[in-house]
């Protein structure tokens, strides 16, 4: 991040000085060639691509709920000790670092575990399952120097990297206003369900006490698990914490949003334990330094822009409206500048933000002393904090007006969604 946005984010998040400080703390210091200790939370599915990525490592323990998923990982690396329950593996005294792939209520319990260790961590997005969650894993970061990187992986995407330089230099004019869609909820998992009944076997090697860990007691339902998690309160963020985490990154990065935020959120009637068929969320930032006021629209599942902006939104995409014109970009795409006709001989800037060697080399590179990461706790946690309000509005039926420095909104109704409860043996308080 350059000087600019350090200084916003420092301003906006009162965090201090203690942002600035190089990510580095603990005692073992590595050979030029020598490797990390790492330890893998979770290595079934997206685990097993994260596991994979770190490969080059010295992978000395391996963790996961699902005996199948842990045993493949073991043919795979065959001198890791094995773990069921991540809370023992984070005992180990070798270790340096940890990557955790694991569904959203169990990131923030592995995550500031490990950070009070003092291991460096790589946890995959949305960074937490609470704003209180994702405040604590900033502060704790921060606090104790370390290596931390959010995964994900399209914030060093090609096509976002030259949208944020296009951004900065003011190509369409001030961005007053950003369309953000996904059509998510549907096909991986569904959303707007009610709670599921009867008393299904749990799956053959599925541990599913550790499975709900930290969540309320319930009986194991295939609603849940291995992965339709998503959409319920208890386990996951929804939609807007699986999408918005990429397809508002480079808004969030930017146009450097922050500071007080009011945000409304509508869809259908609450459900109390499932996420919405549709959900639409306006974010009100105010001016920021050079920036001005900015709206930035939301819309998930079955909701739908007005036909103007539907017409140049790509889907899971953003648009970017200015003074003088627009910027469209689709998830894993390029930008592209409207109307084209106006932006078809015009000079653009030479790219400055240097070409990234890839999400896990950069976390690793810098766990050894070697350069930074692009989106460490220090920016992924003020991230995910505004993104998770949307579902805070929605829960509320009420709009909020947030302020960072705060952990509190002006709806007492709404506060008891930015935190949660914990069973015992999980706190992490």
């Amino acid at each position: 991040m350059n000087s600019n946005r350090r200084s916003f984010l420092q301003t906006s998040l009162g965090l201090g000085a203690a942002t600035l400080v190089p990510a580095r703390s603990w005692d073992r210091i590595l050979g030029a060639n020598e490797r990390l200790n790492i330890g893998a939370i979770g290595v079934g599915g997206r685990g097993a691509g994260d596991l994979a990525a770190v490969a080059s490592e010295n992978i000395v323990a391996i963790c996961d709920v699902d005996e199948g998923n842990l045993n493949r990982a073991a043919e795979l690396h065959p001198t890791a000790k094995k773990y069921f329950d991540y809370r023992e593996l984070l005992e180990r005294s070798d270790l340096d670092a940890v990557v955790i792939a694991t569904p959203d209520h169990h990131h923030a319990p592995a995550a500031v575990r490990a950070l009070r260790r003092d291991l460096h961590v790589y946890c995959e997005k949305p960074l937490t399952h609470t704003v209180e969650e994702a405040r604590l894993l900033t502060q704790l970061s921060t606090e104790r120097k370390l290596v931390t990187q959010m995964g994900t992986q399209n914030h060093e995407h090609p096509g976002y990297l030259r949208l944020v330089e296009l951004l900065r230099a003011n190509i369409v004019g001030p961005i007053r206003e950003v369309h953000v869609i996904t059509d998510r909820p549907g096909g991986f998992w569904k959303q707007g369900l009610e709670l599921p009944t009867g008393k299904p076997e749990v799956p053959a090697g599925l541990n599913w006490e550790l499975w709900l860990g930290p969540a309320n007691e319930r009986d194991y339902q295939p609603e849940y698990a291995p992965f339709r998690w998503r959409g319920w309160w208890d386990f996951g963020c929804g939609a807007i914490g699986d999408m918005a985490i990429h397809l508002m990154d480079p808004a969030f990065w930017g146009l450097e949003l922050g500071g007080p935020v009011t945000v409304s959120s509508k869809g259908p009637p609450l459900n109390a334990h499932c996420g919405p068929t549709w959900m639409e969320t306006k974010f009100e930032f105010s001016e920021r330094g050079e920036f001005p006021a900015v709206t930035l629209f939301w819309y998930e599942g079955e909701a739908k822009p007005a036909a103007n902006i539907a017409a140049e939104l790509p889907m899971n995409g953003s648009l970017f409206i200015g003074d003088k014109g627009r910027i469209a970009i689709q998830h894993d795409g390029s930008p592209v500048l409207l109307p084209k006709a106006t932006f078809a001989d015009i000079e653009l800037p030479e790219s400055s933000l240097p070409a990234s060697p890839g999400h896990h080399v950069q976390w690793i590179e810098a766990c050894k002393g070697n350069g930074t990461t692009s989106s460490p706790f220090s920016y992924a946690g003020p991230f995910t904090e505004y993104v998770l309000l949307g579902n805070v509005a929605y829960r509320s039926g009420q709009a909020i007006t947030f302020e960072p420095g705060k952990m509190s909104t002006n709806v007492a109704d709404a506060n008891r969604f930015l935190t949660k409860s914990y069973r015992k043996g999980w706190d992490i308080r």
